[in-house]
C-alpha cells in the first residue's frame, strides 16, 4: 500500500501566525469598484480605522505628496506589467513618515473575481539605514576632499617659514600630526566614553595645524572664558569648528600669508555665542545661498546644539557667529 501522506501543518491559523510574525500586511483591490481591503495589520500600518470603507483613492490621500502621483501611476500600470512588481513609497501617519513596500503580481496574474491581491511591508528601518549610509558616504567623500586640500595648504604654510628641507619636513610632520589629533575629535568612536573638554582646549587642538611657526606666528588668536563642553556636544562642536577652519584654509584668511583669525566667546549665560572673525584674506563675494555638504553640516550641527549660525560678509573678511544653548553645550 502507498504510504499515507503527512498532514500539512500549514492551516489558515498557522499561516496567519506566520504572516503576523513577519510583519506582512495583506491587501486586495477590486479593479472595477476601486474597493480596497486590508487585514488588521494593514490598517494599523496606514493609521486607518479598520471599520472604514476604503477606496484606492481614499488610501492614496495618506501617501506622501511627493510620492502620490508616482504611486497612482504605478498601480494603474501594474495590470500591464508582466510578472511580480514592487513599489516603495512614503505614507503619512499623523506627523510620522513611514516607508511602505507594495508587492504583487502584474498582468492580471492570479486575479480572482476582478480582485487583485498583494502585500504591504513596513520598510522604514531599511530606508532609514540606506539614508544613513548615503549621508555617511557623502560625509566621507567631503572629508577626504578637504584633507587633500588641507594637506596642500599646510605644505604651502610650512614652506614660508622653513629655512631648510629638513626643517620643512619636521614642521610639516608636526602639523599633519596635529591635524590627525583634530580629526580624532570629529570622529565619533562607537563604545568610546568621552568626558567632554574645555572650549579653549578644543579650539587649540583644532586650530594648531594652521598657525605659522615662523616669523608670522600667532596669526590665530583665541580668547574664550573657561567653559566646559559636555561629552555629548564636544564632537558636534568640533565638527562645526573644523569645517570653518577648513573653509578658511581653502578660501578665507588662512589661505593667505597675512590673514588672521580671531575666535572669541562671551561669558556663558542661557545662550553662548562664539564669534569667528577672519581678516586679511582674499575678497570673496557674498554667495546668494549657502549650499553644499559643508553648509548642511554647519546648519545641522548648530541645530543639534540648540542654536544657529549667522554670517556677515565684510570687505576685509567674514564674521561668523555661532549661537548655542548653554544647556546643550554642557550636556
Amino acid at each position: 500500500m502507498p504510504p499515507k501522506s503527512k498532514k500539512s501543518l500549514w492551516g489558515p491559523k498557522h499561516l496567519r501566525l506566520a504572516i503576523d510574525a513577519a510583519g506582512v500586511a495583506l491587501w486586495s483591490w477590486n479593479v472595477d469598484t476601486d474597493k480596497f481591503s486590508m487585514d488588521e495589520h494593514g490598517f494599523r500600518l496606514w493609521g486607518v480605522a479598520g471599520d472604514e470603507k476604503v477606496s484606492f483613492e481614499d488610501l492614496s490621500s495618506h501617501i506622501h505628496p511627493a510620492d502620490r502621483d508616482r504611486v497612482r501611476a504605478a498601480f494603474s500600470a501594474t495590470r500591464a506589467i508582466s510578472g511580480p512588481y514592487e513599489i516603495d513609497f512614503r505614507i503619512m501617519v499623523g506627523r510620522d513618515v513611514r516607508w511602505v513596500s507594495a508587492r504583487g503580481q502584474g498582468n492580471d496574474a492570479d486575479i480572482l473575481g476582478r480582485v487583485m491581491f498583494g502585500v504591504f511591508l513596513d520598510v522604514t528601518g531599511r530606508k532609514q539605514a540606506e539614508e544613513g549610509n548615503e549621508l555617511l558616504a557623502g560625509e566621507m567623500s567631503h572629508r577626504v576632499k578637504n584633507l587633500l586640500t588641507i594637506a596642500t595648504a599646510l605644505t604651502a604654510i610650512t614652506s614660508r617659514s622653513a629655512t631648510s628641507a629638513a626643517d620643512m619636513a619636521k614642521d610639516l610632520t608636526h602639523r599633519l600630526a596635529a591635524l590627525g589629533r583634530a580629526h580624532d575629535l570629529v570622529r565619533p568612536v562607537p563604545g568610546k566614553v568621552e568626558h567632554g573638554a574645555l572650549l579653549g582646549d578644543l579650539l587649540s587642538v583644532l586650530l594648531a595645524p594652521y598657525d605659522d611657526m615662523g616669523a608670522f606666528s600667532g596669526r590665530i588668536r583665541v580668547s574664550v572664558p573657561r567653559m566646559a563642553v559636555g561629552e555629548g556636544s564636544a564632537t558636534t562642536l568640533s565638527m562645526v569648528l573644523h569645517e570653518l577652519a577648513t573653509n578658511s584654509v581653502k578660501y578665507g584668511a588662512l589661505s593667505t600669508p597675512t590673514g588672521t583669525l580671531d575666535v572669541s566667546c562671551d561669558s556663558p549665560g542661557e545662550r553662548v555665542a562664539v564669534v569667528w572673525t577672519e581678516r586679511g584674506g582674499p575678497e570673496v563675494p557674498e554667495p546668494g545661498t549657502l549650499e553644499g555638504f559643508g553648509s548642511s553640516l554647519l546648519r545641522r550641527g548648530m541645530a543639534d546644539l540648540g542654536g544657529a549660525a549667522s554670517v556677515d560678509w565684510l570687505k576685509e573678511g567674514v564674521v561668523i557667529t555661532l549661537t548655542m544653548a548653554a544647556s546643550r553645550l554642557g550636556a
